[in-house]
C-alpha cells in the first residue's frame, strides 16, 4: 500500500465525525457546485447545539433545513445566487446576498469570512493520489488553500476532466462517504432552479440570435431560464468551427462539441480546447463522453472570468440573459426593484470582455414581457431600487421573440425607438408616449 492510501484510510471518518470539527462562531464555506450532502446534513442536525455558525453556500441546490424561520441563532445562511431551494428565505430576508460578481466574491469575501471550515465533494483518488471535483471546478482549489480545515464528501459518480480540476488526498483533512440524494443538484437548471418546457417564444429569440452569430466565433451563453434552452432551439444552427469559452455548458453543447461544430479552431486563445468552469446542463450520456476528454478544458474562475482573456478571443460572442432594460439600455439580471431573484454571474465580465474583443459582440435577450403578458419587460426606467448588472454604455444588442435591437452607437431617441420596436405590440403604444414626453 502506497503512503496516499494510507493517508487516505486514515482520514476517512464518518459525517457525524466531521460535523465535529464545526464549533459555534465559525465560518463553513460550501464550495460552488454540488454542495456535500452527508456532512451538510450531519452539521445541520446540531441546530440548538451551535451557535451564530455562518454558512456560505454559493447556488443552493439542496434544503438542509437552514432556511426555515427558527434557524436563525444556530445558522446564519450568506448565499450568491436566490434558487427555488432559498427563494422564500430571501424574501423574507432570513439569508443574506453576495453582491458582485463571483471573482470579486472569491477575491475579497472569501477572505473575510475566514473560511474555518470547507466543505467540497470530490471522486476517489486515482492511483497518484489524486481526486477530480467532478464537472465543475470553479475556484475550489483556491478555496481549499485558505481553509482551515478542509472536508471533502467522496463520490463515486462524478467524472475526471482535464484541467486544474484536481486535488491530492494530502490537500484533504477529513474524507468523508457520499450521500445519495435521490437526485442531482437544482433538478436539471445550471442555476439550481427546477427546468421547465421551454415557452414556444425562445424559437424566435433562438432564430434571432443565430443570425448574429458567424462561423468561427467564440461563445459565452450565460445561466438563465431564457439563455439555457436556446442552442437546443436552434441557437447555433448551421454555424462552423465555433469556440467555446464559458462559464459552463447550457444543454446542449456537448454534443455540438461531439458533433465538431464547436472545435475551437479559430480561437485566438486556447485553440481546440472547450473552455469552461462547469460541464452542466448535459444528459448522463454527454457528462460520460466528456469525462476524461482533451477537448474539455476546466480552468479555475480567477482566470475564465478575467476580461483581460475574454477580451484576448477575437470574435468574441456573449450572449447573457436580462430580467428588464430601460429606454437607456441600463438594464437587471438580478433584482426588479428590490426583490432579489437572481445573481451578476458572470454576465459584466464576459459583456466587457466581448466589447473589447477585436469584432466581439454582447448580446442580451430577454422576453418582451413578465407575469403572463401582463408587464413590459422594456420599460421607460427601471423600477427604485433596481440594481443594475449592465451598463447602459456597454449595451451592444439587445433580443426578444419580436426582433434585435441594434445599441450601440445611438443616441437616447434611438435606443429608445429601436427597443420600443422590439417589445411586445400590446405595449408599443404607451412606450412610445411615453418616450415622447421623456425625449421630445
Amino acid at each position: 500500500m502506497v503512503d496516499w492510501q494510507k493517508e487516505f484510510e486514515k482520514k476517512l471518518v464518518s459525517a457525524e465525525e466531521a460535523a465535529k470539527t464545526v464549533k459555534s462562531g465559525n465560518t463553513v464555506v460550501f464550495t460552488t457546485g454540488r454542495e456535500a450532502h452527508a456532512v451538510g446534513l450531519a452539521i445541520a442536525a446540531r441546530i440548538g447545539e451551535l451557535k451564530d455558525v455562518r454558512v456560505f453556500v454559493p447556488p443552493p441546490g439542496y434544503d438542509f433545513g437552514w432556511y426555515d424561520e427558527g434557524w436563525q441563532d444556530s445558522f446564519k445562511v450568506t448565499i450568491v445566487m436566490p434558487t427555488a431551494t432559498c427563494q422564500e428565505a430571501v424574501d423574507a430576508k432570513r439569508v443574506d446576498v453576495v453582491l458582485g460578481s463571483p471573482v470579486s466574491m472569491y477575491r475579497s469575501n472569501m477572505l473575510s469570512f475566514g473560511a474555518d471550515v470547507v466543505l467540497t465533494e470530490v471522486s476517489p483518488p486515482d492511483e497518484k493520489g489524486f481526486c477530480s471535483f467532478g464537472q465543475s471546478l470553479w475556484n475550489k482549489r483556491e478555496q481549499i488553500i485558505m481553509g482551515k480545515t478542509v472536508i471533502a464528501e467522496v463520490n463515486d459518480r462524478l467524472i475526471r476532466t482535464y484541467g486544474a480540476n484536481y486535488v491530492h488526498v494530502s490537500e484533504i483533512d477529513y474524507f468523508v462517504k457520499h450521500l445519495r440524494s435521490g437526485g442531482q443538484i437544482g433538478r436539471g437548471s445550471l442555476a439550481g432552479r427546477a427546468l421547465k418546457e421551454p415557452e414556444p417564444y425562445l424559437k424566435d429569440i433562438a432564430k434571432h440570435i443565430n443570425g448574429l452569430i458567424n462561423d468561427g466565433d467564440t461563445i459565452q451563453i450565460g445561466v438563465g431560464r431564457t439563455t439555457e434552452p436556446l442552442v437546443q432551439l436552434g441557437m447555433l444552427d448551421g454555424k462552423k468551427d465555433l469556440g467555446l469559452h464559458s462559464e459552463a455548458t447550457p444543454p446542449g453543447i456537448i454534443t455540438l462539441v461531439n458533433e465538431g461544430v464547436i472545435t475551437g479552431k479559430y480561437k485566438t486563445t486556447n485553440p481546440g480546447k472547450a473552455v469552461v468552469t462547469s460541464l452542466g446542463g448535459g444528459s448522463k450520456e454527454e457528462m460520460l463522453w466528456a469525462s476524461n476528454n482533451p477537448l474539455f478544458e476546466l480552468v479555475a474562475l480567477d482566470y475564465l472570468e478575467d476580461i483581460r482573456i475574454i477580451a484576448s478571443h477575437d470574435n468574441m460572442v456573449a450572449v447573457n440573459n436580462a430580467l428588464a432594460i430601460d429606454f437607456s439600455g441600463q438594464s437587471t439580471a438580478e433584482t426588479l426593484g428590490e426583490r432579489r431573484v437572481s445573481a451578476t454571474g458572470g454576465q459584466f465580465p464576459f459583456v466587457v470582455g466581448a466589447l473589447l474583443s477585436k469584432g466581439g459582440r454582447s448580446i442580451q435577450v430577454l422576453p418582451s414581457t413578465a407575469r403572463e403578458g401582463k408587464i413590459s419587460r422594456i420599460m421607460p426606467r427601471l423600477p427604485e431600487g433596481t440594481i443594475i448588472t449592465t451598463h447602459y454604455a456597454c449595451a451592444d444588442y439587445v433580443v426578444t421573440e419580436y426582433g434585435i435591437a441594434k445599441l450601440w452607437g445611438t443616441t437616447t431617441r434611438e435606443r429608445a425607438r429601436a427597443l420600443i420596436s422590439i417589445a411586445h405590440p400590446d405595449f408599443r403604444d404607451e412606450l412610445m408616449a411615453e418616450a415622447r414626453r421623456m425625449f421630445g
